[in-house]
């Protein structure tokens, strides 16, 4: 046994391969920045076109995942893998996983068809699968939500397409809705004047259709104001906190008492309760 011929054999083996897995390498850097610019022009082409950013990223992550695929396939024939006979066993492979995986595929149809409804866009304040915020990004099997709270929460997408979803964005206004409380002596149709001049001077609430501030309910101190200016959803917070303010302010200005809880209670005195019970002796 020639010890010198198997190691030169087996040298040249491991530098063919060396070579192989560095021009593997190789390609999928190159790959991988080809493949990101062509996604930069084909991004760029669709805002030209002023496509949908919704539409636009769906149809990304697609042509993305596709290129990978083609690349991965690829960089194996490079090896020597016979490419027909791994298109057909990640075909068998695709099978299995979406059999096993029926989720992944159900959160892939949603998402298509959360493209083809358009109940909401990237950029939409909504609330739906549980999470309220603004759509950042509609993924192939997810959708990104970032909360006001500065919090980016990711929601599958068949959870959303399967749950009510509220579009606050939709509607060219949103309604805010408080309440103000004032006191028993306090004349109602005075504080509601007075509360619709001051909430009219706050930036951002619309003039149509006007606030409306109406008795609401009452209670054990006094009436209850339901206070509900309107405003466009991106200014929706600095209305609420400023109607606040307002309420505040106003009723200060006006002099109006603290509202108090009052409560009347009737007593009787000893005598009379003595007449409605008998005492113990006539009882027995």
């Amino acid at each position: 046994m020639n010890f010198n011929q198997i190691g030169q054999v087996a040298l040249q083996l491991l530098t063919l391969f060396g070579l192989k897995v560095l021009g593997a390498i190789l390609i999928w850097l190159i790959a991988q920045r080809l493949i990101d610019f062509a996604l930069k022009l084909v991004r760029r082409a669709f805002r030209s076109q002023q496509i949908d950013p919704t539409l636009i990223n769906y149809i990304l992550n697609i042509i993305g995942v596709t290129l990978k695929i083609v690349l991965i396939v690829a960089i194996l024939g490079f090896f020597g893998v016979e490419t027909t006979s791994f298109a057909a066993l990640l075909a068998a492979a695709g099978i299995a996983i979406g059999a096993a995986w029926g989720g992944l595929l159900a959160n892939f149809a949603a998402g298509a068809f959360l493209i083809v409804f358009r109940p909401f866009k990237v950029g939409d304040f909504i609330a739906a699968g549980g999470v309220t915020g603004t759509v950042t990004e509609l993924g192939l099997f997810t959708t990104s939500i970032n909360t006001p709270d500065n919090v980016l929460t990711i929601v599958a997408n068949n959870k959303i397409f399967s749950d009510n979803i509220q579009n606050y964005s939709a509607n060219p206004y949103r309604r805010v809705d408080l309440v103000a409380q004032i006191h028993h002596d306090v004349k109602h149709n005075e504080a509601i004047a007075l509360l619709k001049a001051k909430i009219s001077q706050i930036p951002n609430v619309l003039e149509n259709p006007a606030p409306d501030v109406e008795i609401q309910d009452f209670n054990f101190a006094g009436p209850v104001l339901a206070v509900r200016p309107y405003c466009n959803n991106d200014h929706y917070w600095q209305v609420y906190f400023d109607t606040n303010k307002a309420i505040r302010e106003t009723f200060n200005e006006a002099g109006y008492p603290v509202p108090e809880y009052r409560y009347t209670v009737n007593g009787s005195s000893a005598h009379a309760i003595n007449n409605i019970i008998p005492p113990l002796s006539e009882i027995t």
